[in-house]
């Protein structure tokens, strides 16, 4: 019983999420991105899969013209796998114990994402580190979130770093990817304070209700570099 009160606790946190509203120095627009047809989207998950959640809800009731066609994920029990149950999307798994080289796991997950006719790729929590093999498949396609303004904090456990280092600011990050670990150019950043009354498990909450909220936002960006008039799209700090 418990479990079934967590899971609609959450479901209720996520379609009461403030979609961000887009800011830039020129403050042209208040409106989201406008894509021309909808997105086809493939997400990878490894853990709980609440960033996957926010983005289908942002796609069946938000402001983001897309929709999540394909969730690939490498762990067996993971909540992401559950999720995807519940709200109809088609999920399969590509257990990263079945390969003994990276680079193999990756064409699985570009060759399932490839049959989905997918247009972009979000990283929603996958715990692997993805090899060149991924990237290009889908070049200037593949989007992370990462738990900390980048570049501060790269690799495993950000938020312990965070804590560790003393920081009274850290947040999160959307950017595209590129080899390097936890690089490329950034498309959202979202500020939290640190505060001192915080563990971890505090800080990396209010860390990922900032994600809920702009990794939808982020893969409006993400499309808008790949226009064809290949206008650049700046970084959105909030």
């Amino acid at each position: 019983m418990g479990t079934m009160t967590a899971s609609h606790d959450a479901s209720e946190a996520m379609q009461a999420i403030q979609w961000p509203t887009p800011h830039s120095a020129s403050e042209a627009s208040q409106s989201w991105p406008r894509l021309d047809s909808p997105l086809r989207l493939g997400v990878m998950a490894s853990g709980q899969g609440s960033n996957f959640e926010a983005l289908v809800r942002a796609c069946r009731g938000g402001p983001l013209n897309a929709e999540v066609v394909q969730l690939v994920v490498n762990n067996p029990v993971c909540g992401a796998r559950q999720r995807a149950k519940r709200l109809g999307i088609p999920c399969q798994l590509h257990d990263h114990r079945d390969h003994s080289l990276r680079q193999d796991l990756d064409r699985q997950v570009a060759a399932s994402f490839a049959a989905s006719d997918v247009d972009l790729v979000v990283m929603a929590g996958w715990m692997r580190i993805v090899t060149p093999v991924l990237i290009a498949a889908y070049p200037g396609r593949l989007v992370n979130i990462h738990p900390s303004l980048l570049p501060s904090f790269r690799g495993l456990d950000a938020v312990g770093q965070a804590l560790a280092a003393g920081v009274t600011l850290t947040g999160c990050t959307a950017h595209l990817v590129e080899e390097a670990v936890d690089a490329g150019p950034i498309l959202v950043q979202a500020a939290v304070p640190v505060l001192r009354s915080d563990d971890h498990g505090s800080l990396a909450a209010r860390i990922q209700a900032q994600e809920h909220r702009i990794l939808p936002f982020a893969v409006a960006l993400a499309a808008l570099r790949l226009d064809q008039t290949g206008a650049a799209t700046p970084a959105i700090q909030g």
